[in-house]
């Protein structure tokens, strides 16, 4: 699968979270403070508990992506919600969240989240577009990886190494989909061909860690 490869800078992968700090990582509406996000144990943690953890605000790459192969591990918390999204839009005066501009991979407790009752919002679902297949996530605790890999308007994701979706962006089909989805009368939603990487603050804690990205 396209998701075999050597960390780093080994063909051609960037390293996109260090370990260590946020570095190459601001949160959306760059006022916003992002309280919530910090690193713990080698991984970005979403830490709900300490002060100033309601200001809700995503975390994004200072780094735009057109073509590219991302991979990354994530946990969810029990209950917990969240998601990466591709093709962010950094322009609050537009968009007030990232959502509302490029696609979202539903990171998701499909055990205890009521979302997971609801067609096209399971973990792994292209958010309220497309249904994932088959469903491998592991529980709310466990680490998980899943890959995102666009390249030329083919758009594949992986969950923990099976292939969950494969689907073609920007073409008919894509902007049918659309127009059934709550993003129908978002202008501009999910045509965007370069844009941020987003980690979801959804107000669950979540994890990531050993996020590495390749341009095609």
């Amino acid at each position: 699968m396209k998701g075999e490869g050597k960390e780093g800078n080994s063909a051609g992968w960037t390293v996109l979270f260090d370990g260590k700090s946020l570095a190459g990582w601001h949160p959306y509406r760059r006022h916003a403070k992002g309280k919530a996000w910090k690193v713990k144990e080698g991984a970005i943690h979403l830490d709900k508990s300490g002060e100033g953890s309601e200001e809700r605000a995503d975390l994004v790459t200072d780094e735009l992506f057109s073509d590219f192969h991302l991979r990354l591990e994530w946990k969810i918390s029990e209950s917990g919600n969240s998601g990466v999204l591709f093709y962010v839009q950094d322009d609050p005066e537009r968009y007030e969240q990232t959502w509302m501009t490029g696609p979202e991979v539903q990171l998701l407790d499909n055990e205890r989240h009521p979302d997971a009752d609801i067609p096209k919002r399971r973990a792994s679902d292209l958010y309220d577009l497309i249904e994932s297949a088959p469903s491998s996530v592991n529980p709310a605790g466990a680490w998980n990886s899943t890959e995102i890999v666009s390249d030329k308007g083919i758009l594949e994701i992986y969950l923990n190494r099976e292939k969950v979706i494969l689907t073609k962006l920007w073409d008919d089909n894509w902007q049918q989909l659309n127009s059934t989805s709550k993003f129908k009368s978002i202008r501009g939603f999910g045509s965007y061909r370069s844009g941020r990487i987003a980690l979801q603050d959804h107000g669950d804690e979540v994890w990531f860690r050993n996020i590495i990205i390749r341009k095609l």
